[in-house]
Order: structure tokens, then C-alpha cells, then sequence
């Protein structure tokens, strides 16, 4: 993700590892299997619920801090990967209980693992894809279909968590193949064939 201040006013440098934004996004992977326990052990719940918001908006809060204390290349990879636990941890506990169907749920984790394996790939030979709008929507419309299964008033309503998760499955498909084309394109950019 690019910074957007002055270079002069970063309280990080790029190679810097020990930051507050990269703290918040250790502390949600580290909350993801109390968050994954939740839903195996009490299912829908409000506090399971409250649990999976306070874990899924830290996304958000990582992001502000490090846009305002200076973006790093460990932030840039640990956020995503700490998404990526925090959405297959759920969706792999709700398939295991039956609550969500596992073919969308495969089709997620799979393209979340190969990409992370694809940028990790075409990150040492030195091209970096940076983020799209439509990744982030994909996030929320994850969390939005995980959301759907722990709403207590929603618990029942198996035709809206279909929905949602067929959509966050779509949307997961599009956004990876948006980014095995920009890594194309940022290959051809820096002359590697």
C-alpha cells in the first residue's frame, strides 16, 4: 500500500519491522483462533459477533495508523496474510459446521493461497502489485458473508448466506485474475519476460 505523506514526516522507514500498525495486525492474527473458536463452540452469537467486527475492523485501523506513521514492506505483507487467516479461518470453521457450502469456500482459500504464493514469487525478482479498490471491496463482502452466519437474527436465513458467499466468491475469482494481470503488466513494465 503507498504512503501518503511526506517522506520527511514518516516516523517509519520502509524496512522498519516493529511498528504500532504492524502490532494491531499481530494482535489480529493472534485473536483469529479465539475468533474461530467462538464460532465453533457458540456458534451465532452477539459476542461472537462483536469478537469477528473488533478482529475485521482492525483491518481498517492497521491501514489508517500506517498511512499516517509511514507504510513498511512487512506491514504490506502482513496485512494481507493476517485477512487472509482471519476470512479462511471462518469461512473454514462455518463449512466444518455445516453453516456455509465448501465449494465457495474452497475456490476462496485457493486463489487467497496462490496469490499470496504468486506476489510472494514475483516479489523477489523486485515487482510489487499494489492493492486494488476491488481487492478491499472483496474484504468486506468476506466479512460481510461471514457476518451473515453469525447475526443472530440472520441464522436461519441459509438463502442470504448463500448469496453472500457465492458473491464473495465471485468477487474473490475477478479480483485474483486482476492481479495476475497487473503482475503481468508490472513484469513487462521492469523487463522480465
Amino acid at each position: 500500500m503507498a504512503s501518503t505523506i511526506d517522506p520527511a514526516d514518516r516516523t517509519f522507514g520502509p524496512s522498519a519491522l516493529v511498528t504500532p500498525a504492524n502490532a494491531i495486525t499481530v494482535a489480529r492474527l493472534l485473536a483469529t483462533p479465539l475468533f474461530v473458536a467462538l464460532i465453533v463452540v457458540s456458534g451465532a452469537t452477539w459476542i461472537t459477533l462483536f469478537v469477528g467486527a473488533v478482529v475485521a475492523g482492525s483491518d481498517g485501523v492497521d491501514g489508517w495508523v500506517a498511512r499516517k506513521q509511514g507504510t513498511t514492506r512487512s506491514g504490506a505483507f502482513l496485512d494481507p496474510l493476517a485477512d487472509k487467516f482471519v476470512v479462511l479461518g471462518a469461512m473454514f470453521a462455518l463449512a466444518g459446521e455445516g453453516r456455509l457450502p465448501w465449494l465457495p469456500v474452497v475456490l476462496i482459500a485457493v486463489r487467497e493461497v496462490t496469490l499470496i504464493a504468486y506476489r510472494s514469487w514475483v516479489g523477489r525478482r523486485g515487482v510489487s502489485i499494489p492493492a486494488r479498490a476491488t481487492a478491499k471491496v472483496k474484504t468486506v463482502v468476506q466479512d460481510l458473508a461471514i457476518a451473515t452466519c453469525l447475526l443472530p437474527p440472520l441464522v436461519h436465513e441459509h438463502t442470504i448466506q448463500l448469496v453472500a458467499i457465492w458473491i464473495a466468491a465471485a468477487l474473490t475469482v475477478v479480483t485474483g485474475g486482476q492481479y495476475l494481470l497487473d503482475a503481468r503488466y508490472a513484469e513487462r513494465a521492469a523487463g522480465i519476460p
